[in-house]
């Protein structure tokens, strides 16, 4: 129990894919000038990231290290998250109308989102067992939306303020996600 917990506040905080991996940056600076929008993206990658991890973990494990074929990682890695999201996509649209509307925007986004990639290489390569995975992707989708949502309040915040023209936009959110990276090194200690 202890490892799942360090597990889960290294991939939320410490080593947040956002803050200290830079992983992610397109979604992260894309889709965060709402809050509405981040929170709905961060449930799409969450349940993306979690799926594909348990998904990846079988397939390294049981076909590509089994026949030899690690070097084919990336690439399998890329075509099974790419099935994954156009799976959920289309069982989303057929069972819940609802929640696809909610989230349909967003899921096609996941597809080109390095954070899912990301979690899925380095779960194997740091060696992780089904259940470690599981709450490493678990807890790098919840510092991945937590990143979203920080930016997002944020810059929310911003459109309120007089900036000067040159810095209006995406220059002050990468700024503004400078710093928040340099605050997020105070949770090192944490792990």
């Amino acid at each position: 129990m202890g490892e799942i917990l360090t597990i889960l506040i290294s991939t939320i905080l410490v080593n947040n894919y956002v803050f200290a991996q830079f992983l992610g940056i397109c979604p992260f600076l894309g889709v965060s000038s709402k809050m509405e929008t981040s929170v709905g993206m961060g449930a799409a990658v969450t349940f993306v990231v979690v799926i594909a991890s348990v998904v990846t973990w079988f397939i390294q494990r049981f076909i590509l290290d089994a026949l030899g074929l690690g070097y084919l990682q990336t690439i399998v890695f890329i075509l099974v998250i790419a099935s994954l999201v156009q799976l959920v996509e289309m069982f989303l649209k057929k069972s819940s109308p609802s929640l696809y509307q909610a989230l349909g925007v967003f899921l096609p986004l996941i597809t080109t989102n390095c954070v899912v990639l990301g979690v899925a290489v380095l779960n194997i390569q740091q060696g992780y067992n089904l259940i470690e995975t599981i709450f490493s992707g678990l807890g790098a989708s919840i510092g991945f939306t937590l990143a979203l949502i920080l930016i997002s309040a944020l810059r929310e915040r911003l459109e309120l303020v007089n900036i000067p023209k040159p810095l209006q936009g995406v220059p002050i959110a990468l700024m503004s996600a400078g710093l928040m990276a340099i605050a997020f090194t105070g949770f090192q200690g944490l792990v």
